[in-house]
């Protein structure tokens, strides 16, 4: 029993802890933030603390999680304000994303493309695994097996251009 007692005692101290430490997190951030002249407003603070709480490995799965909470958030505000906090060092999206989406996946507008020319394309997950696919085996990769996840990786090089 003394040590059940023991044991939730130290888990309380870790929680608070960690708390503390995302609290501190999120200050300093703000504080930066507001250095960089951002406006630190309601939605700015939702993603935070989404961004904080939250393992998340990708904008979209941000995305979703503040659609939860309010619905009338934008995908481009998700996508500007992950900008912005890695441009002001907050995080760092290297290794970020990992996508699993298989060919029976239902989502829409699971991965977005922009292109050079301004455009932008939405393709479903189903197309995603696709386009995939099809280039896989169009270079000789992939023959009869399915894709379980592909991770890619941002482009450390200034602005996403590779030397």
């Amino acid at each position: 029993m003394t040590q059940e007692i023991n044991h939730l005692e130290r888990k309380k101290a870790y929680d608070s802890r960690n708390y503390h430490r995302t609290q501190m997190q999120k200050e300093i951030i703000i504080e930066k933030l507001k250095k960089k002249g951002c406006r630190i407003t309601r939605q700015r603070l939702m993603l935070l603390d989404i961004i904080l709480e939250n393992e998340c490995s990708c904008c979209k799965e941000i995305y979703y999680k503040a659609f939860k909470i309010d619905n009338r958030i934008g995908t481009a505000t998700v996508y500007r304000m992950i900008n912005t906090l890695e441009e002001i060092g907050a995080i760092s999206r290297k290794n970020m994303y990992k996508i699993t989406y298989s060919e029976q996946c239902e989502m829409e507008d699971a991965c977005t493309i922009e292109w050079d020319d301004n455009t932008i394309e939405h393709l479903s997950a189903k197309n995603w695994n696709s386009v995939i696919c099809a280039g896989l085996k169009a270079c000789g990769y992939m023959k009869e097996q399915n894709i379980l996840s592909v991770t890619v990786k941002q482009c450390e090089c200034d602005k996403g251009i590779c030397r």
